[in-house]
């Protein structure tokens, strides 16, 4: 199941910079995006891959969820990333310029191809496609159900925008209706939505105001640029309190119900029906995943 992946903050990381990438093992991010595309210039690509193999093996960094964003069929650099670091220590790969199902569908037989030669089983590596042009949001259902390796779905808002012709403005209604097609999606095919990154770093009030937005349509998570944004965006991503008190107390009556021979249980004289008790399950399967993910890093 993909929600077994606890995703609510995923860190963009510039491979290339072994300063930047020991700091990222002291930050509290869900899954490391160790990147080899945008941020790391032609020739120090081949120093990023070599620099991730070394890092997967430290102790540090057993047990995390990484996922380097590679390079793009493009550029004539996707092979080498794909065959170097299908590597214990790797869960998957960020797949850049998702523009339609042929690109999705093309990396897994490509990873295919690789874990057949190495001999690694079939299906090892996961996939996360960045959505960034309006081509891949009219196409994102076929996206998203590519593969069976893909376990997330991400934005790529400053790319789609800029595709798109608009402008990225303040209260977000550019990016609307592009948040609402990929959280439907990738909860129809059952994958992970992850919004996109919040590129004013250093504002973290409005920050809030998008993690508000976000949850509310439904996202799982979200891209991170900056190791400050973290305590919030995990704040917002995960269940309160409140929410867990609530779910427990759903599957108790639910429970109840269901030893006395009742049909549904009744709270509060209203209904508990399947979905609620399915809210409620999901709240507190994320909860034990906090839970595990906080004595692990211990």
């Amino acid at each position: 199941m993909n929600e077994n992946y606890l995703m609510r903050s995923l860190m963009f990381v510039p491979a290339h910079n072994p300063k930047l990438l020991d700091s990222s093992l002291r930050r509290d991010a869900d899954v490391l995006l160790l990147d080899i595309e945008d941020s790391v210039p032609v020739v120090d690509k081949q120093r990023a891959r070599d620099n991730i193999k070394e890092f997967v093996m430290r102790p540090e960094a057993q047990g995390k969820l990484i996922f380097p964003r590679v390079n793009d069929r493009e550029s004539g650099e996707l092979l080498k990333d794909l065959y170097q670091l299908t590597i214990p220590g790797i869960t998957g790969f960020m797949y850049p310029k998702s523009n339609k199902e042929e690109d999705v569908y093309f990396v897994g037989k490509l990873l295919e191809t690789i874990e057949y030669e190495k001999n690694i089983p079939v299906g090892t590596f996961k996939l996360i496609p960045l959505i960034e042009t309006a081509g891949a949001i009219v196409e994102i259902k076929e996206i998203c159900t590519a593969c069976t390796r893909v376990v997330a779905v991400a934005f790529g808002c400053e790319d789609y925008v800029t595709d798109l012709g608009g402008k990225h403005d303040a209260g977000g209604q550019s990016i609307f209706y592009a948040r609402n097609a990929i959280v439907n999606a990738a909860r129809a095919a059952g994958v992970l939505p992850i919004d996109t990154v919040h590129i004013k770093v250093h504002d973290l009030v409005d920050l809030e105001k998008n993690l508000i937005l976000t949850k509310n349509l439904g996202f799982e998570g979200m891209l991170v640029l900056n190791p400050k944004e973290l305590p919030l965006v995990n704040q917002y991503f995960s269940p309160s309190e409140e929410e867990v008190t609530w779910a427990e107390e759903m599957v108790r009556l639910t429970a109840e119900a269901k030893a006395e021979g009742k049909g549904v249980a009744v709270k509060d004289g209203k209904f508990i029906g399947p979905p609620m008790l399915k809210m409620a399950e999901k709240i507190l399967n994320k909860s034990r995943k906090i839970k595990e993910n906080t004595r692990n890093q211990v």
